[in-house]
């Protein structure tokens, strides 16, 4: 596995290599060995499954705040996304994004420290995310920022087709409580 940090810090772009043989293919999903060396203190507690039906569903900008905040490695294990990461720690990295496409093909991750906000937009049908969590999710602590927020400026890469109304309806980053 190869990690490597980016734009935002903390975000790491995770890639594994894809052994592949008559059989199918095989790559390293999670090492908690490669994470430490890399100064990652990531030990997952839960493992979510989010399967989309429609090309262009959209989920997110999702996060919790302190003390509920979650590290989370997202990775796409059928189809493909575009997945958004934004910085939501104080600072002057705060409201700042980074995107990156995710694909089962490649068996690349994108790994989240605690305080960002993330989201995605699939870009196949049948798209299934993987997420491993540094912290259980806490009901009533889910918070949001609206996807198309013009003070964050995503670039998605198509418009979205399918999302939820608590999606449609977060506030904006300047709302943001």
């Amino acid at each position: 596995m190869r990690l490597t940090e980016g734009d935002l810090p903390g975000l790491y772009l995770v890639e594994s290599p894809v052994h592949a043989d008559a059989r199918g293919s095989f790559a390293r999903a999670w090492c908690r060995d490669t994470f430490r060396a890399a100064g990652l203190d990531f030990d997952p507690v839960q493992a979510n499954l989010s399967t989309n039906t429609a090309r262009h569903t959209l989920r997110g900008l999702h996060y919790q705040d302190p003390p509920y905040a979650e590290a989370k490695l997202v990775r796409c294990v059928a189809g493909r996304i575009w997945d958004v990461a934004v910085d939501l720690r104080p600072g002057p990295g705060y409201g700042r994004w980074q995107a990156v496409e995710l694909s089962a093909e490649r068996a690349n991750a994108l790994f989240l420290p605690e305080g960002l906000a993330h989201g995605f937009l699939t870009l196949t049908p049948g798209a299934v995310v993987l997420y491993h969590m540094g912290a259980a999710h806490v009901p009533g602590q889910a918070r949001g920022i609206r996807w198309d927020d013009p003070d964050l400026a995503i670039a998605w890469p198509a418009p979205p087709e399918v999302m939820s109304e608590a999606d449609r309806t977060w506030p904006g980053l300047a709302e943001r409580t």
